[in-house]
């Protein structure tokens, strides 16, 4: 079943204030989940909203949370998330970033004792309306094993970097760290179908295709072997170590029915973010006139035969948008009934 990007964002809304949240935080949050529906990251979109229902009623995340600011200077900032919803510590710390940047040229901004924070390119894309470059990550629960490890000892780690142009569509590339994002596999496993080899690996360490792996103590593999390792590592220095998060295999789990490991080295789970005004570095016009040449001429590249086409990075996301604006967005079916349970749980209508 389709519904409006209308219906599902005054739902979210619903849901959130019914369960202590502002109005104000209420609307950002659900803001933030309906766009990931819209570009199409399915996984990270309203199919979370019953999770992070969970997490409150768990007392492991804070709807009526203020964060704060625990140290700055002028081109930087540490964030107390409080134990919110990345949802809405992540764009604070973002506007944060981006008012410092205003002022000397960049910002960036570590983000503690937070929860899970939705699409990465949310965050990042504040930054585009004012000609400036984002960046935002954030650790996760520990799903992914080092390379030649057994062991889960990172997350997903996304990261993303959104970059203005002038007439061509932004570029935006928003990835995870692991060879696939954990959602994937939640919605591989929904559909009963099996993952391509190179996404998960056995407790044994070995290979596999069984989208339910992790169910039976297997990991997610990073990205490329050992440089998504890398990435995924710096991710969760520059998340966690950084601001004072929990890091490793330290992080919390997103679901609520698994509690934190004890001793715990940090608060909450961590995300980092930044932005870079262009005209600190070149002329804004002259940045987005070559951003425009740069994207024309790449997707001009030979291409290896006329039933392929050459894409930017977030030119699928973009697509898909333009579409689920027009034509609406399908939900997954278990997803809707997760959503209907809830709905009859809070006593609304979906």
């Amino acid at each position: 079943m389709k519904f409006t990007q209308e219906r599902l964002f005054s739902f979210c809304i619903q849901v959130f204030e019914t369960c202590g949240m502002s109005k104000e935080d209420a609307k950002l949050a659900a803001e933030v989940l309906v766009l990931a529906d819209l570009r199409g990251i399915d996984s990270h979109g309203v199919a979370r909203l019953s999770g992070y229902v969970r997490l409150a009623n768990k007392g492991r995340a804070n709807f009526n949370a203020k964060p704060f600011i625990v140290h700055q200077t002028p081109s930087t900032a540490t964030l107390d998330a409080n134990q919110g919803l990345g949802l809405i510590s992540a764009p604070m710390a973002m506007h944060i970033a981006i008012e410092k940047a205003k002022n000397v040229g960049t910002g960036w901004v570590a983000i503690k004792n937070s929860n899970h924070f939705g699409i990465a390119a949310y965050h990042a894309m504040m930054a585009l309306p004012h000609d400036m470059i984002g960046i935002s990550m954030t650790n996760a629960s520990p799903l992914v094993a080092p390379t030649h490890a057994k062991e889960r000892m990172l997350g997903t780690n996304p990261i993303c970097l959104a970059f203005p142009s002038g007439n061509e569509i932004p570029f935006v590339v928003d990835m995870a760290t692991s060879n696939a994002a954990n959602g994937k596999l939640e919605i591989a496993q929904r559909l009963n179908k099996q993952v391509p080899l190179g996404w998960v690996q056995t407790k044994e360490g070995k290979e596999s295709t069984n989208a339910n792996e992790l169910k039976d103590g297997g990991a997610l593999l990073p990205l490329g072997g050992h440089k998504g390792y890398g990435l995924a590592a710096a991710v969760d220095i520059l998340s966690a170590v950084l601001s004072g998060a929990n890091y490793g295999p330290w992080v919390p789990p997103f679901v609520a029915f698994l509690d934190p490991l004890p001793n715990l080295p940090g608060e909450g789970i961590g995300h980092f973010v930044g932005a870079m005004r262009v005209d600190a570095f070149r002329p804004k016009e002259d940045f987005k006139a070559h951003m425009d040449n740069w994207i024309k001429r790449f997707k001009a590249a030979e291409r290896i035969d006329d039933n392929t086409e050459v894409l930017i990075p977030g030119e699928l996301e973009h697509r898909a948008y333009l579409q689920r604006i027009a034509d609406g967005i399908e939900l997954n079916p278990q997803v809707q009934i997760d959503l209907e349970a809830l709905a009859a749980q809070l006593k609304l209508v979906l």
